[in-house]
């Protein structure tokens, strides 16, 4: 094993000497937060691509793959669906409105009163996100070292807090491109081919598993329409997918390399079904689908590139841990903290917003670790925070950009009727039952509709300087950002 070792520790190095590199660029708060908004297309695709393929894409989609044969592949199918959404009908819009968080969204289309509540919701999925790409750290330190569960989890969530704190976006970006590459490396050109060799083929996999492990549908068609409800749906609201499309140099940089970095989700999906369709073929008898990934990587790949494909699955998790990290950060400075300690300063040092942006991942990422050590039940606290994201904050978000009669009364009541529906549905119905999330979002678009049409419609002046913004002027960054996009 020195080999992958050598592989790992040399990636993991790199990772920080990224962090570092990014800390040169990031001068301001827009350079610290979003990069600058300066991405050209081949960046933010990367980029886009690595932050919503994370662990739970890479080794649970081997392991759908592993229990359902290809329909497996509709959980990480519907992701890939939501980003090509976001990406033709939303981007570009929410580009220009030249903001850092969704709650200011809100706050600019409904006049300054949704911000705290929709932060606090978002904050609360952030962090279990993070939590729950940082938890996936142990899995893959133990198959590579052995190591103990605590000890993995503070190495790899150190390892992302560290390079996040040091360079903001810019670090992250930087990192996550390194990401995409070594994911579409190691698992699309090295563990896929392999792994159907090994399984003898197509035609071997066919006559050794039931059918049911080729049919498109197999997996049930209710479990197909919640993963649309949480997955879809969550890509269109989500902080840590928003930030990424406030990095875009442009209105076409949004939208097209986002569809071009949703197009790969779905390539990505697939071949993690077959991964694991084929994991299923050469061990049928794991005590955990969930082991499938480690398990054909251990045993089945010559030694560098073993150690290549464990460090994709690294790459996997920590491009989505340190997104969501910094998504978490950006909502409990911006969002919550200055909202409660007054109004941010307007002759606030630019230099001064990013050592307090970097003071408040340094603090979020420990909180991360800490919660990632106390919590076992990782499909538990990401359905949790799925949940309270698209029960609580899909309708007033999707409402406000689509609708001009919704009011903030009406966003309020939403967020807080469905966010409400869904706990208490998921005290009464159970933590992974498919009943909270439909029923709260009902919840959720009724108390919308019937509140704002209660209610005396949104002010006028609001409303003018929202489409303003919409239409990409009015931003106060607009005036002194540069133009040139990096590729």
């Amino acid at each position: 094993m020195a080999v992958d070792y050598t592989v790992i520790v040399v990636y993991l190095a790199g990772m920080l000497a990224m962090g570092w590199w990014g800390m040169r660029r990031a001068r301001s708060k827009s350079d610290f937060l979003v990069a600058g908004r300066r991405l050209g297309p081949v960046m933010y695709s990367g980029t886009m691509a690595a932050i919503v393929l994370g662990g739970a894409s890479t080794i649970g989609g081997v392991g759908l793959g592993y229990q359902y044969g290809l329909s497996g592949a509709w959980m990480v199918f519907t992701i890939g669906l939501g980003l090509l959404a976001l990406s033709v009908f939303f981007s570009a819009r929410i580009a220009r409105l030249k903001v850092y968080t969704v709650s200011e969204m809100l706050d600019l289309r409904y006049g300054g009163r949704a911000g705290v509540i929709s932060g606090v919701v978002m904050w609360a999925y952030t962090l279990m996100l993070a939590v729950t790409s940082t938890i996936a750290y142990a899995t893959i330190f133990d198959v590579l070292f052995d190591m103990n569960r605590t000890v993995a989890i503070v190495l790899g969530g150190s390892i992302v807090v560290a390079y996040s704190t040091l360079g903001g976006m810019w670090s992250i970006t930087l990192t996550d491109m390194v990401q995409f590459v070594v994911k579409t490396i190691g698992v699309l050109l090295l563990l896929l081919p392999i792994a159907v060799v090994k399984a003898g083929g197509f035609s071997e996999m066919k006559a050794k598993l039931p059918t049911g492990y080729f049919d498109p549908l197999g997996i049930g068609g209710e479990t197909i329409f919640t993963y649309v409800l949480i997955y879809t749906f969550g890509m269109l609201i989500g902080q840590d997918i928003w930030q990424r499309v406030f990095t875009a140099g442009s209105d076409r940089t949004a939208k097209w390399g986002g569809t071009v970095a949703g197009t790969y989700c779905l390539v990505y999906a697939l071949a993690g079904a077959v991964i694991g369709t084929a994991a299923k073929v050469l061990y049928p008898n794991l005590g955990s689908a969930d082991d499938a990934f480690a398990t054909i990587v251990k045993d089945e790949l010559p030694v560098g590139v073993r150690g290549l494909v464990l460090a994709a699955a690294l790459a996997a998790v920590m491009s989505t841990s340190s997104g969501a990290l910094i998504a978490c950060a950006t909502v409990a400075n911006n969002d919550i903290w200055s909202k409660l300690r007054g109004a941010v300063k307007r002759d606030a040092v630019e230099h001064d917003e990013v050592r307090g942006n970097r003071a408040f991942i340094l603090v979020m990422g420990v909180a991360v670790i800490v919660t990632a050590i106390a919590l076992n039940n990782v499909v538990e606290a990401l359905t949790v925070a799925y949940n309270l994201l698209v029960g609580g904050l899909l309708v007033p978000i999707l409402g406000g950009l689509l609708w001009k009669r919704g009011t903030a009364q009406g966003a309020l009541a939403s967020v807080a009727v469905g966010g409400l529906a869904v706990v208490g549905l998921m005290a009464g119905y159970g933590i992974l039952a498919n009943e909270p999330v439909y029923y709260g979002l009902l919840a959720s678009l009724a108390a919308y509709v019937a509140v704002s049409l209660a209610t005396p419609a949104t002010d006028a002046a609001v409303l003018a300087a929202w489409r303003e913004r919409l239409a990409g002027r009015g931003a106060p960054e607009l005036a002194s950002e540069p133009v040139a996009a990096h590729q």
